[in-house]
């Protein structure tokens, strides 16, 4: 029987297939661990005997461990490649989660949900270096789409149906077996996995202090990426704070659901973006100019839907209302793949993985501090949290939807401004824009050019040359 080849993999072929789709399976236990918490969270608390505040600990330790790793995750893969540190971010999971199964008291459940979240970290920007390897640039936007909507298949298996583990095997049986099938498939990422098409990378001297600062603020300093970090802050940070915490408690204590209606719409966080991830990836990746079109439009749309829940007299919204607007909140999560375009865009691949994990730091740095502070302004026993008490929390997440829009737009201009400024030089730039009447004359002295595209692997077509305008930014 002859095979279909899949679009824009022809070089790269089955094998490139089997690496990406061995070391994604890791991403997607990463998703499932990350958003256990979400559909377990009332039970955590009552067999730890903890209160709100106590219960976003998990989530902002969790996330607080992941975001302060993704910078070294990212330096770690650049330096030592995928294959060890998706090796060890399994055995760490792993790990991890058989602790949280046995842990006894608040203090070992902490130091779990720590464990978890270092191997957590070393997943995303791991498969992403991968991606980047093993296929062409054009086809780099789908990929990550496609890791993105496969991952997120962790977080469907982590709602309805973890939420009926739970229930017939018990806490301790159902997180065990869970780490220890994570723990085990460490064995088939370190004989399956290879870093590049010609097999690992080989093993590089330590490099100083120095040497790995002096790297991560040359990345830093391109506005692209720092475009990059914002955009990923803005999209992605709502819909996950709901599923990995807030979600299930919102819905059961203020919208009056069941259990099982309320695992049943958080699955749409997870449903829509499976079907709208690679949908997104495959047009940003074709059409360029509308990356940025796409996020704006989104951006505006989540302040309606969060103008809507939190404005609604009483609190308490119809159930058809309530499910739309997270169905549609949900498509954050598909969106925030464009700031790893822009990020494999302009950065050479030996600085990908740096570049991804800077990227990366902003989406789940925002969710740490939402986790935190609708904590806190709960305040007392998630329990007794009603209507008004949720929308009071909730309004931590529209502060941060500000924040993120405005850097963005800063951020937009800036990086706008470095491209017409290389394109005057007459540098390569990925793409074309125009100039518009917004644009800010001249980029801020000190701030980095977008550097011309790499030429490493053959998987990767030559640079465009711009001589009139580039369109990634636009």
């Amino acid at each position: 029987m002859s095979s279909v080849a899949t679009p824009g993999v022809d070089r790269a072929g089955r094998t490139a297939l089997l690496v990406w789709g061995t070391a994604v399976a890791v991403y997607l236990a990463a998703v499932f661990h990350r958003t256990s918490l979400g559909v377990a969270g009332l039970e955590a608390a009552e067999r730890f005997g903890i209160g709100s505040a106590a219960l976003g600990t998990f989530t902002v330790l969790q996330i607080g461990v992941y975001s302060a790793m993704q910078v070294p995750t990212g330096v770690l893969v650049d330096r030592f490649g995928p294959r060890r540190v998706l090796t060890a971010a399994a055995l760490c999971m792993g790990a991890g989660q058989v602790l949280f199964a046995v842990a006894g008291g608040f203090p070992a459940a902490l130091a779990a949900r720590a464990l978890l979240g270092l191997g957590d970290a070393m997943t995303f920007v791991s498969v992403l270096r991968i991606c980047a390897a093993h296929f062409p640039r054009r086809s780099y936007t789908r990929f990550a789409a496609l890791t993105a909507a496969t991952g997120m298949f962790g977080n469907l298996v982590a709602t309805v149906p973890l939420t009926l583990l739970l229930s017939t095997a018990g806490w301790t049986a159902t997180f065990a077996a869970t780490g220890a099938a994570t723990a085990a498939y460490a064995l088939v990422v370190a004989l399956r996995v290879r870093d590049t098409p010609d097999g690992d990378a080989e093993r590089p001297v330590a490099a100083a202090p120095r040497e790995v600062l002096s790297q991560v603020r040359a990345v830093w300093k391109v506005p692209g990426n720092r475009l990059g970090f914002w955009v990923h802050f803005a999209t992605m940070f709502a819909p996950a704070s709901l599923g990995l915490l807030w979600g299930f408690p919102y819905l059961v204590q203020a919208q009056g659901m069941t259990a099982p209606q309320a695992g049943a719409t958080l699955s749409l966080l997870v449903l829509v973006g499976m079907v709208f991830g690679p949908v997104i990836g495959e047009t940003t990746g074709r059409r360029p100019i509308l990356r940025l079109p796409i996020v704006w439009s989104y951006m505006a749309l989540s302040a309606v839907l969060w103008a809507v829940l939190l404005g609604w007299p009483g609190g308490v919204l119809p159930k058809p209302v309530v499910v739309v607007a997270i169905g549609l909140m949900s498509i954050g999560g598909p969106i925030s793949s464009v700031s790893f375009a822009l990020a494999r865009d302009y950065n050479p691949l030996s600085r990908v993985g740096t570049a991804t994990g800077v990227v990366n730091v902003g989406g789940f740095c925002a969710i740490t501090i939402t986790s935190f502070a609708v904590g806190v302004l709960l305040g007392g026993d998630t329990a007794d949290a009603g209507p008004r008490d949720f929308r009071v929390a909730f309004l931590a997440i529209a502060a941060l939807l500000a924040l993120g829009s405005w850097r963005m737009f800063v951020w937009w201009r800036r990086a706008r401004a470095a491209v017409f400024e290389a394109t005057e030089r007459g540098e390569a730039v990925p793409v074309r824009i125009r100039r518009r009447a917004w644009d800010i004359p001249a980029l801020p002295a000190g701030e980095a050019q977008p550097r011309p595209l790499d030429s490493e692997s053959a998987n990767h077509p030559a640079p465009v040359r711009c001589r009139g305008t580039c369109h990634c930014f636009r």
